[in-house]
């Protein structure tokens, strides 16, 4: 359902507390077909929320892992990564979040981190005995969902669309500059 620019949502009196779409004095009333859009990208956001949650507490209620820490091994269980960049690039994140996850999942014994022969700088990363069992059966992450469906979108719609998520979130206030994996929310120290 839209709300039109006259409803007391949008141009009620001024109570001191601002609702989502109350405007400022500098802003201009929004039309019906722009309260629509933002409805839209709200809808889409809340759709990845509610399946990301749904996901993961499914996950660590049958697996006692997160939903980033599949995720990570489900990467792995495709090809070994000879470094934390490689691995992060694989599941389009930052190094530094990525490693978070890796470090949980070494710890759990579920992926080995070894030094690499050729360049002993380097790390490779692989999944172990016991991290192929507990993906025997394991559901498609949200992730990997999200990552098939980029996919197939045209170059120039993945471009807009990274572009406009990226000036959303700055704009809203709420940009982070190593942001986690998506399914791994709890800060490092709380697992």
């Amino acid at each position: 359902m839209t709300q039109s620019p006259s409803s007391p949502a949008l141009s009620g009196p001024d109570t001191g507390s601002e609702s989502p779409f109350s405007p400022r004095a500098s802003d201009v009333s929004m039309t019906a077909e722009e309260i629509e859009q933002i409805t839209t990208a709200m809808n889409s956001v809340r759709s990845i929320v509610r399946a990301l949650r749904v996901s993961s507490r499914m996950i660590e209620g049958k697996m006692g892992i997160s939903g980033a820490q599949l995720f990570v091994m489900q990467q792995l269980a495709e090809r070994p990564a000879h470094s934390l960049n490689e691995l992060a690039d694989r599941t389009a994140t930052h190094q530094s979040s990525v490693s978070v996850v890796v470090r949980r999942l070494v710890d759990h014994g579920y992926v080995s981190r070894t030094t690499a022969d050729a360049d002993r700088r380097r790390v490779e990363l692989a999944l172990t005995d016991k991290g192929r069992h507990v993906l025997a059966g394991a559901p498609t992450t949200v992730q990997v969902k999200l990552l098939r469906g980029a996919r197939t979108l045209s170059a120039g719609e993945r471009k807009s669309l990274a572009h406009l998520l990226q000036t959303w979130v700055r704009a809203a206030g709420i940009e982070d500059s190593a942001p986690p994996l998506l399914g791994e929310d709890s800060e490092p120290n709380e697992r």
